[in-house]
């Protein structure tokens, strides 16, 4: 009997509305014992986690480094702005001194072990005195503009304009500094400070 009670009111069950199967399931909750409803709670936490665990405090710190490390110095900043434990664990000198040495970048002294983040003011102050060169640009009087004229069709303009409608010739171009290609190649910089083979 319980059985068959348990089946129909498990079609009903899905019969109903949204705000009908709250009602029902909060009065159920009122009906239950104190160790039922704990029962209750326990099947939620279960299926459905209160909390986002952050790997780093679950994790042994070991292993929390090594996953770091695969990160390039700009996103190892961004982690240092998620919280205080990601701050300390970023700008630890075992992460930086990796980075700093992959580019021959050494420090002239041994700092002591109170000492923290040596590393990263290192290569944050190496990364300032790089001299990048800039594209150079013509002077003025290199700067030549070419006198362009229009094109002119041979097609008679009735044909182009017939009842205000658009024809193939009458399609809207691009602007001269955009090109056909949707996916261009031409915008993409190689960031020598990433971590990808040079």
């Amino acid at each position: 009997v319980f059985e068959e009670r348990r089946a129909l009111l498990g079609k009903w069950f899905d019969k109903w509305t949204d705000g009908q199967r709250r009602r029902i399931l909060v009065d159920l909750l009122e009906r239950c014992s104190l160790s039922q409803q704990k029962f209750c709670a326990k099947q939620l936490q279960d299926r459905v986690p209160t909390e986002a665990l952050d790997f780093t405090t679950r994790l042994p710190r070991v292993l929390s480094l090594y996953i770091f490390s695969f990160l390039d110095p700009r996103s190892l900043c961004r982690c240092a702005q998620v919280s205080w434990y990601w701050k300390y664990l970023s700008e630890l000198d075992q992460l930086w001194m990796l980075k700093c040495l992959r580019f021959g970048w050494f420090i002239n002294f041994s700092p002591t072990p109170f000492e923290q983040g040596i590393w990263k003011k290192h290569y944050i102050e190496m990364v300032k005195e790089l001299h990048v060169t800039r594209p150079k640009t013509p002077s003025k009087d290199e700067f030549v503009v070419i006198d362009v004229q229009p094109v002119r069709s041979n097609v008679p303009e009735t044909k182009l304009s017939v009842l205000g409608r658009r024809t193939k010739k009458d399609k809207k171009e691009l602007p001269p500094w955009r090109s056909s290609d949707r996916h261009p190649t031409d915008t993409i910089r190689f960031n020598y400070l990433d971590n990808y083979n040079p």
